[in-house]
């Protein structure tokens, strides 16, 4: 395993992490007794490979249903100064519903302390507000802290950039949960302004959020030849050393061994991924044109500056996806899940433009003209069944 400094936690974190959110039982709590043996041998099994590997961050949250209480069966088992636990609790407006929350988590655990606490969700202007006001969840986080019940504190954000570089920027956490891969490279910037301020940055679900890249489309496999694109994207993402660990959500001990042969690799990454690189880029103007590639998203409005709340930019990105690289089933789940998703997954699909009027917020798009017509496309070729998170299901 191959470590990066954490940011200011100076932690020596593996480069991959041991995700909690799809091993566990069930999505609510329930007593130990209904957790199935074969389901607690193999949470056992994923945790004892992981650590076996070195990766030695086990990270989970209070809202992964059983997955503290299982893995609770199973730390105290290692030796405690080895591990890096995590876990994460939602901000909410009483804080001391918060504080009760984390004494939950770590009871379940049966941990003394976490390494990480993170305010799990600091995606729109309420639940950054109940994070940082006055008697907020994050004074209360700094009490666990005093308490040694705590010893670092983040946040894990699904929100957009300027939300997550807001909460950054108030120099109060000393790492970020965010989502940035190959297909996602939105929160760059967000990326850059933690590294100024010394944070630890974590990626979450490279592989299923960045691509759902464990089943993979013949086409993507082929334009990320002679690597898998899982392989590819966890060798795009870590040569960037503002990463420092990308999460691996495990449901099987063998789930992590795709990732291992990263690690030999990333010493030639810059030889390895031009190449691979090259030819997405060249495969998405072929099929969707140079014009449109390059200039697609400049000056798009925001969901909540859009007529329906249209989430527009996420529209055309899962379009041009699935026209570029085939990557069909995993546009239609993200598309589905707008409408549902609530602050996770914001705005509203393509349901309704016969009965809105886009002309004006696309004003100052060059594509303001092409634009209505491909959102009709790709409803009709995305839109199914509503999709709930799986922390709804």
């Amino acid at each position: 395993m191959l470590y990066r400094r954490f940011g200011r936690t100076e932690l020596q974190m593996p480069v991959f992490s041991c995700g909690g959110m799809r091993y566990q039982f069930k999505w609510q709590d329930v007593s130990q007794e209904e957790i199935p043996s074969d389901n607690q041998e193999n949470v056992e099994a994923i945790i004892k490979r992981a650590i076996d590997l070195g990766i030695n961050h086990i990270e989970t949250a209070r809202g992964y249903g059983t997955s503290e209480m299982q893995l609770g069966r199973i730390l105290p088992k290692f030796p405690r100064e080895k591990l890096i636990v995590q876990t994460k609790v939602n901000p909410v407006a009483d804080a001391q519903e918060f504080r009760n929350k984390v004494e939950k988590s770590l009871q379940y655990l049966q941990l003394d302390y976490v390494d990480l606490l993170s305010l799990h969700g600091i995606n729109n202007d309420e639940s950054f507000d109940y994070s940082i006001r006055h008697g907020g969840c994050l004074e209360v986080a700094k009490q666990l802290q005093a308490e040694g019940k705590v010893r670092f504190i983040g946040f894990s954000t699904h929100g957009s950039t300027n939300m997550i570089i807001q909460a950054i920027n108030t120099n109060q956490f000393d790492y970020v949960n965010l989502h940035w891969y190959y297909i996602n490279q939105w929160n760059w910037e967000a990326i850059l302004a933690a590294r100024r301020h010394d944070m630890g940055v974590f990626i979450i679900s490279p592989s299923n959020k960045g691509g759902m890249l464990y089943t993979p489309p013949q086409k993507l496999v082929n334009l990320c030849a002679p690597l898998s694109p899982m392989v590819f994207n966890d060798l795009f993402c870590l040569s960037h050393q503002q990463v420092h660990t990308l999460s691996v959500g495990a449901t099987k001990p063998q789930d992590f061994d795709e990732h291992l042969k990263t690690l030999e690799l990333l010493d030639q990454a810059a030889e390895i991924l031009p190449p691979i690189l090259a030819r997405l880029e060249s495969e998405a103007i072929a099929t969707l044109g140079e014009d449109w590639v390059k200039t697609w998203q400049v000056n798009l409005p925001s969901f909540e500056e859009t007529p329906g709340q249209v989430n527009i930019r996420m529209i055309l990105w899962l379009w041009n996806l699935a026209i570029a690289y085939d990557m069909v089933d995993y546009a239609k789940i993200r598309y589905n899940l707008l409408g549902n998703g609530s602050h996770w997954f914001p705005g509203n699909k393509a349901d309704r433009l016969d009965e809105l009027d886009l002309r004006p917020c696309l004003a100052d798009n060059p594509q303001a003209d092409k634009i209505p017509q491909i959102l009709a496309q790709a409803h009709q070729m995305l839109a199914g069944e509503a999709v709930k998170r799986l922390s709804q299901t």
